[in-house]
């Protein structure tokens, strides 16, 4: 691979080979990496919930391990984490009801965004514009009108849906269905409250502080990324630490993940060796990527 290359020449230069062996399918990897995630979350909430020493500072790394949930989710949807397919599926809906996004409806949205990425008459995330200005910007984080979207689309999908392209009929009964258990699951837990404050403290409150976390790192994926098909310039891959990789289930490879989006999660890091070369939109972490957006953002506006 001498020149650099976009997304699709890339991948027809990866020898067949290596194609099969970078696709292949493990559950091992998935299990153990999920065992740690999950792990580390109990972990928190077992000391939030006994009250130990500075428990009152837990609740937000807590909040950031149950928001990046959603990363595992998003490679539910893609059936690529585990070999076994019901594993995929009871993963995907269980984080989704534990961040308040329906697997089946998301699966349906990611999709057309991966079939549409950056294209700004067809992809579904960019409904929601990117925030421009210190004021949007800082309303993005705190994310109220995420919640608040979240809300609309569960009440939404209990009534089959919003009349959107990505839902079909074929996936709307699954939609309503989903969306009906999610509803009663969260009325049932909300019952609770008036026992107990436990899931407050250990779920719900740490869920709101660590979505902004999330918000962020998800701005990186595709903020300021022209609306081109090449996804080597579409997307951004995050230069990271191990933390966050691990946190965020290596999707910060996220322009190797939209360029080949069969390859497990585990895999995404070679695939990173392969096409570093020809990547377009790099950026050296997150702090670096914040400060060229705001940067970007006041240049702008003089």
């Amino acid at each position: 691979m001498g020149e650099a290359l976009d997304h699709k020449g890339f991948l027809a230069a990866v020898p067949a080979e290596t194609r099969e062996e970078l696709t292949a399918r493990d559950d091992a990897p998935a299990l153990r990496h999920l065992l740690r995630h999950a792990g580390l979350i109990l972990v928190f909430q077992v000391y939030v919930a006994f009250g130990l020493p500075l428990w009152w500072v837990m609740p937000l790394p807590l909040g950031v391990a149950l928001a990046f949930l959603f990363t595992l989710q998003h490679e539910c949807t893609h059936k690529t984490p585990f070999e076994t397919g019901w594993i995929n599926e009871t993963v995907g809906h269980v984080t989704g009801f534990l961040i308040f996004q329906p697997f089946e409806w998301f699966r349906a949205f990611h999709m057309a965004h991966h079939r549409f990425t950056n294209d700004p008459e067809r992809d579904p995330e960019l409904e929601v514009p990117k925030p421009e200005g210190r004021g949007p910007f800082l309303w993005y984080l705190v994310g109220l009108r995420y919640w608040r979207a979240k809300i609309i689309v569960l009440l939404a999908n209990a009534g089959g849906g919003d009349d959107v392209d990505y839902l079909t009929d074929r996936i709307r009964p699954r939609i309503k269905r989903e969306a009906r258990l999610m509803l009663l699951g969260y009325a049932l837990l909300a019952v609770t409250l008036f026992w107990s404050s436990l899931i407050f403290w250990v779920w719900l409150l740490p869920l709101i502080l660590g979505f902004p976390v999330l918000r962020l790192y998800l701005l990186a994926e595709h903020g300021r990324c022209p609306a081109v098909a090449d996804m080597f310039e579409n997307t951004r891959t995050t230069l990271t630490t191990t933390a966050v990789r691990f946190l965020a289930w290596n999707m910060p490879y996220h322009a190797e993940h939209h360029a080949w989006p069969a390859v497990p999660f585990h895999r995404l890091p070679e695939v990173h060796a392969l096409a570093e070369r020809h990547l377009k939109r790099v950026s050296p972490g997150y702090g670096a990527f914040l400060r060229e957006y705001v940067s970007e953002d006041l240049a702008s506006r003089g």
